[in-house]
């Protein structure tokens, strides 16, 4: 049987540690084994069944599952997009992706000893918190959470910092799976900035890449334009002290 989760025996973490170390961030290329990255993508792209989440302001996030997301009518569907794009266009905190939330559904049991099932326990295993460990420095984490992302055409994520001290929250990680040739004209860059909103790093999606970043720290996820390839496949969350 093929195994799912493999770290890339080639990555040179004293190298990653050290640029963490220096910039609070960094992007590990080739992260996964090759046949894992591909059964791993496989699995978002045609085993997940992808709800939506979004929030338009002030109401704070909002998330939905696939068989409602399928339930709602065309103009339901334009509300919910108009209220987001409004919120957006104005002072308010907006986003809008498909997602499937991997942690809930694996303690509501939704997919039982399903393939999520098995990243999400794969993610709290000991090789891949050592990994994250070792590079981050901090000895205190104890645990990650996971979500399922995927964002297409009209897709965004605005600026924000993570930070939830209530929660634990002390390294943010993105895995991309994404497309292997994804053009930079496709957006769906993970941008960090500076306190006068420049752009000081930016990374293109990229297939099997991890990035850790130290929480709080300004980024976002830039807009995906309509001719994007729908393909920008990641699994995000954070690594956890409590």
């Amino acid at each position: 049987m093929q195994r799912l989760f493999d770290i890339a025996p080639t990555i040179d973490i004293g190298t990653a540690a050290a640029t963490f170390a220096r910039d609070g961030r960094v992007q590990i290329r080739d992260f996964l084994t090759d046949p894992c990255a591909h059964a791993i993508r496989r699995i978002l792209a045609s085993e997940t069944p992808w709800g939506t989440a979004w929030q338009a302001g002030a109401g704070g996030p909002s998330s939905m599952r696939r068989e409602e997301l399928r339930a709602m009518s065309p103009e339901q569907r334009t509300t919910l997009a108009v209220a987001v794009n409004t919120a957006a266009a104005g002072q308010d905190y907006a986003f809008r992706f498909a997602h499937y939330p991997m942690i809930h559904a694996y303690l509501q049991a939704w997919q039982p000893s399903g393939p999520h099932d098995a990243l999400v326990e794969h993610l709290n295993d000991t090789p891949f918190l050592d990994t994250a460990r070792a590079i981050t420095g901090i000895a205190s984490i104890i645990k990650a959470d996971a979500q399922a992302t995927f964002f297409s055409a009209g897709d965004f994520l605005a600026v924000h910092n993570d930070s939830h001290e209530n929660e634990g929250r002390r390294v943010a990680y993105v895995l991309n799976l994404c497309d292997e040739d994804w053009r930079p004209d496709w957006g769906g860059y993970l941008n960090f900035l500076d306190a006068d909103g420049d752009i000081i790093a930016g990374w293109r999606p990229r297939f099997n890449a991890l990035n850790l970043f130290r929480v709080p720290q300004a980024h976002h996820v830039t807009y995906v334009p309509p001719f994007a390839r729908a393909t920008r496949f990641a699994i995000t969350g954070w690594l956890r002290d409590r």
